[in-house]
């Protein structure tokens, strides 16, 4: 994304977790208790990748999109396809998107990474901010 900006990745505590599972530390019941939610999610609104789930290797994982922010108002929590989070950066000051893989065949389920989004992003210091560029200094379009 052209705007995406203070990205976490979580590949190193991904990679901890399933070290933790391989040596049997933990159970796979526990980290595969994808919610019903989650599921639902993936269905409807995942991204369907080339990456074999790294707990039962028999399905690729699902990328599903969350979306959070104070002008999403309502639609704050829901999960969107990839190309609406293009439109939303373009329309939204500011959003919080977290992308969570998922398993369709053991539901395992690991947040990969969060980063932020909109067109307050593509404003720079010294610079009137986008919405104020659009409209021109005089306040008309």
């Amino acid at each position: 994304m052209r705007t995406q900006r203070q990205v976490v990745d979580y590949s190193l505590q991904k990679r901890a977790l399933l070290r933790e599972l391989h040596t049997g530390k933990i159970m796979q019941h526990e980290v595969c208790d994808a919610s019903p939610y989650l599921k639902s999610a993936a269905r409807f609104h995942g991204e369907p990748t080339d990456e074999r789930c790294p707990v039962c290797r028999k399905d690729n994982v699902t990328l599903v999109h969350y979306i959070y922010g104070d002008e999403l108002k309502n639609s704050a929590g829901q999960a969107r396809k990839l190309a609406e989070l293009s439109v939303l950066a373009m329309t939204l000051g500011e959003f919080q998107v977290f992308v969570v893989e998922y398993c369709p065949t053991c539901s395992w389920n690991h947040l990969v990474e969060q980063f932020l989004l909109g067109r307050d992003l593509l404003d720079t210091p010294g610079q009137p901010p986008a919405a104020e560029a659009a409209r021109g200094r005089d306040g008309r379009r």
